[in-house]
């Protein structure tokens, strides 16, 4: 865990909203000098608290605009199940998100398609062939009712 305090809290809320916000603009938005601002930020990248960059593209505009979400179920617990489960799904282009979960299935996948059709061969080609599965579950999603980019982070003070 990383301690934040409100500078640093002021520039990732920056960052969250504008990605490519020059250092100049993001050290005047939270009154620091621009090369104090560039060591607290390089700060939080070499923390970890910062993971990355990137565009945010449209899925209509690339062609994936539908959302499957999938509840897989293994065969067994096995470290071993889990280990090539888990290699093998993050091996799989379409798949978006996968989660562990807790409850009535062990996995909890996000797949990006084109269409039901384009689901279909994603399915055949690459799901239905996933070492330990014994059941696959799908669900479309018809719209995205909310989508947030970043964290909810405290006004004040240190993250606990």
């Amino acid at each position: 865990m990383h301690d934040l305090d409100r500078t640093d809290i002021r520039i990732l809320e920056a960052l969250q909203n504008d990605g490519r916000v020059t250092n100049q603009n993001l050290s005047d938005r939270v009154n620091l000098s621009p090369s104090a601002c560039l060591r607290r930020v390089r700060g939080l990248e070499q923390a970890g608290v910062i993971m990355g960059y990137g565009a945010e593209l449209s899925p209509a505009a690339v062609g994936r605009a539908s959302n499957i979400f999938i509840e897989i179920t293994l065969t067994s617990q096995s470290e071993g199940v889990l280990d090539a489960f888990e290699r093998a799904i993050a091996g799989i282009p379409d798949v978006m998100e996968c989660y562990l979960m807790a409850g009535d299935f062990d996995y909890l996948v996000r797949v990006a398609a084109s269409s039901a059709e384009d689901y279909e061969r994603i399915h055949k080609e690459h799901l239905s062939r996933l070492p330990g599965v014994a059941r696959i579950r799908s669900m479309f999603a018809m719209r995205t009712v909310c989508k947030k980019r970043g964290f909810a982070l405290p006004g004040e003070g240190t993250v606990p």
